[in-house]
């Protein structure tokens, strides 16, 4: 082994012996490892047999790149919304590169590149002799030495284990004699196996420039805002600089004392005017272009590549949604590092479903008309819009800024990393009251379980509604609890039927179809169309949750929504289209999936209904403002208090979500106005926005007529008991008084929310009351 107390004389008597006799033994030239073995001291018998007992052949595998992910214009044109990356690489062919790239990592890093097999001797014996003299370490490395060891080095990367990867990386770097055997026997290899243009094409592709920063494609881009074809003379030795010390020579340090804007980044022009003179004294530039370029200041344009769904802007928190798929489902790997892996050092292309023209029209209004920070409390907009029969996701957008970088975050109410239009495991958000939008579920177990829209229930406000039925708990009764759900207008009738009830949003309608209804099976019902919890818990199916007291994260909503426009046909929701490999390889990517929720007859008559609601119920006002108008279908909600304002409906070919909800605390939408008009009614405003783009691009047919067997025979209200008449009483003189005018009546609204039978509200993750009065 290597006898550390050897003199320099030694060291080279040792090795002129060994050259002799390598020379004798016809290695010397086709192995090139005499000067290991001079250093070592090895016995050059002994040497040659574990030479040639060492792995022969590294492949040229792909290289970690980096991933984007896309959104596609209506004429086809793919817009970038982010990359992500652990190496910011983008691997390019040998015509993408200036030739100057090339000339100038030959003439930097290996004059006689062309001329050897793998291994430079004389740039070997050179370093060697160098070092064992008590100078400074040489490197004396070939071009393919070092591609060797930067492919080890990348495989060690890809090793999600922490101490594998460690030991790997120790392994492939460390300087000892036994690692440098290793790396030439290697480096022969490859030479044997490929071309010197195809070695120095990987080389360039494979190698660090500082940082994240690798392959000269990249370099070329974050340093100079250009491309390795396009690179001037200059520019491209001051890029090969780097490569011999990354710290010491790159170029995105401007206040570095050694190597920053005061001395004209003096370290790296003095690496870039050696490997200039390099190149014209091996005849690859001329004098005048050498005169030149060494005349030119080094002047980086430092140009940050977009990384991050915050780069995406308004549709990072789409973009966040696309991620957790590609982070979380098991069609990207097996277990979480590995999608990470895959995700972040793969090259994906991913190709979204994003719709930007209704992505634009979402965020044009959503920042018309809920500003990102609030005075008076901590208010959310949410939109999602999902197409019909696909589960594709069109459009996410709420009004906050995004970033996951607490630091960032900490800088104002603007910015949040939760994205209240999904899951908490897709996006950290414990969902929102749906409130009244919730009902269409109750609707529908109505319709299932053989009950008429035009058929009546006892409607009357009450503290004793008696027992529920519930097939999954047993009897249901809230009477201790004084469950007395009451409407927004006061509406006392006690006999409305399913559609009125609808229609209007009637909250004692909705709890009086309960009273006649199986309480699991209306959650049974629910989860047919796909709706759950955000949190992950059970739906709760108390008789207060048929009023949307339930956690729900807007984009089920819409799910669901497009399920009942979908004659009664639920899919799961899909965010990606397409995923491309580096290669062009097509990757496999999350289907949605379809499932009968409902009987087509059933759903027509909650389409019938749900019509009705758009042309004669609380919806008319986002109804009347959409242009061009469809066949529609929705639902309004409100949450008690007036905390959460909501409008969800559908066409036969899209579902558009809104709401206006309160992240934090609580907050009366009637209370107040948003610079674009009065709070309650924002959703209006801004559904028919986003509907209105989404008609005239995607239009919609006519909903299934219902049949007379699922509407039923008006039944005639119930007559009210008639009042025993009371004996007047003589009327006391009154003096004279002119009559006061009436009080004008309150414009028509949405039913308010009822006071269900829960306890006292606890927050939760978003700040929410965990059961909120239903609305």
């Amino acid at each position: 082994m290597f006898d550390e107390h050897r003199t320099p004389g030694g060291v080279l008597g040792g090795f002129i012996g060994l050259v002799i006799v390598s020379a004798m033994a016809g290695v010397l030239v086709t192995a090139g490892i005499a000067p290991v073995l001079a250093v070592t001291g090895m016995a050059a018998t002994n040497t040659i047999t574990v030479f040639e007992n060492l792995p022969d052949y590294v492949a040229i595998d792909q290289l970690a790149q980096k991933s984007n992910i896309y959104a596609t214009e209506a004429n086809g044109t793919k817009v970038l919304l982010a990359s992500f990356y652990d190496q910011n690489r983008v691997e390019v062919p040998f015509d993408s590169m200036s030739q100057y790239v090339k000339d100038a990592a030959v003439a930097g890093e290996d004059p006689r590149f062309f001329e050897h097999s793998g291994v430079d001797l004389q740039g070997t014996v050179r370093a060697t002799v160098k070092t064992a003299a008590g100078g400074q370490t040489q490197g004396g490395s070939s071009i393919t030495q070092q591609y060797v060891k930067n492919v080890l080095v990348q495989k060690c990367e890809a090793i999600a284990d922490a101490r594998k990867h460690d030991a790997c990386y120790f392994a492939a770097t460390e300087t000892t004699p036994e690692r440098k055997l290793k790396e030439m026997r290697l480096a022969i290899g490859v030479e044997k196996r490929y071309s010197k243009n195809e070695i120095l094409r990987q080389y360039l592709n494979i190698t660090g420039f500082g940082g994240t920063v690798y392959g000269i494609e990249a370099a070329a881009n974050y340093y100079y805002g250009t491309t390795a074809a396009k690179v001037t003379l200059p520019q491209a030795a001051s890029l090969v600089a780097i490569v011999n010390n990354p710290v010491k020579f790159q170029l995105d340090y401007p206040t570095s004392a050694s190597n920053g804007t005061a001395n004209g980044y003096a370290a790296n022009r003095e690496r870039r005017d050696y490997i200039l003179t390099e190149m014209y004294k091996q005849d690859k530039i001329t004098r005048a272009a050498y005169t030149e370029a060494v005349a030119t200041p080094v002047e980086p344009k430092i140009t940050e590549p977009s990384t991050g769904c915050q780069s995406a802007g308004s549709s990072a928190y789409f973009c966040d949604y696309v991620t957790k798929k590609l982070l979380n489902d098991p069609v990207f790997g097996e277990d979480a590092e590995e999608r990470r892996l895959k995700f972040r050092r793969g090259g994906y292309n991913v190709y979204t479903t994003l719709d930007l023209d209704l992505q634009r029209a979402a965020i044009t209004t959503m920042n018309k008309n809920i500003p990102k920070v609030f005075a008076r409390g901590d208010v959310g907009g949410v939109i999602s819009s999902v197409q019909v029969g696909t589960g594709r996701v069109l459009a996410m957008v709420q009004n906050k800024d995004y970033s996951q970088d607490p630091a960032v975050q900490a800088k104002g109410r603007n910015y949040t990393g939760i994205n209240y239009n999904t899951d908490f495991t897709e996006g950290g958000s414990s969902g929102f009251q749906p409130g009244s939008t919730y009902k269409v579920f109750t609707l529908a177990e109505w319709l299932k379980e053989g009950h008429t829209l035009n058929e009546r229930s006892d409607t009357r406000r009450k503290s004793n509604w008696g027992t529920f039925r519930d097939s999954c708990l047993g009897p249901q009764n809230y009477d201790s609890q004084e469950f007395n759900p009451r409407n927004d207008q006061n509406e006392s009738g006690s006999n409305y039927s399913a559609l009125q009830a609808t229609i209007g949003s009637i909250n004692t309608g909705f709890i009086g179809m309960a009273k006649k209804l199986d309480l699991c099976g209306i959650r049974k019902t629910a989860e047919s169309f796909g709706v759950h919890r955000a949190n992950g818990k059970p739906l709760d199916q108390g008789a207060s949750s048929v009023i949307g007291t339930n956690e729900i994260a807007p984009l089920t909503m819409a799910v669901a929504f497009a399920g009942i426009a979908n004659r009664g046909t639920t899919c799961s929701p899909v965010a990606i289209d397409r995923v491309v490999g580096v290669d062009g390889t097509e990757i496999p990517v999350p289907k949605t999936t379809c499932k009968r929720s409902l009987d087509p007859k059933l759903i027509a008559g909650m389409t019938y209904a749900m019509q009705r609601v758009m042309t004669n119920g609380t919806a008319q006002q986002s109804y009347a403002d959409t242009s061009p108008r469809v066949p529609m279908i929705g639902k309004t909600g409100t949450t008690d208090g007036a905390k959460d304002t909501w409008m969800s409906g559908a066409t036969t070919k899209v579902a558009t979500v809104v709401g206006v909800v309160a992240v934090t605390g609580t907050l009366n939408q009637r209370q107040f106005s948003f610079d674009s008009g009065y709070a309650a009614t924002a959703r209006h405003r801004m559904w028919p926005a986003v509907m209105s783009v989404a008609n005239a691009k995607y239009g919609g047919g006519s909903f299934p007529e219902a049949s007379g067997s699922v509407i039923g025979k008006v039944e005639a209200p119930k007559p009210k008991p008639t009042p025993k008449p009371a004996i007047p009483k003589p009327a006391a003189p009154k003096p004279d008084a002119t009559p006061s005018k009436p009080k004008p009546e309150a414009p028509p609204a949405e039913p308010e929310p009822a006071t269900p039978p829960v306890e006292k509200p606890k927050p939760d993750q978003n700040g929410r009351g965990k059961n909120p009065k239903g609305g």
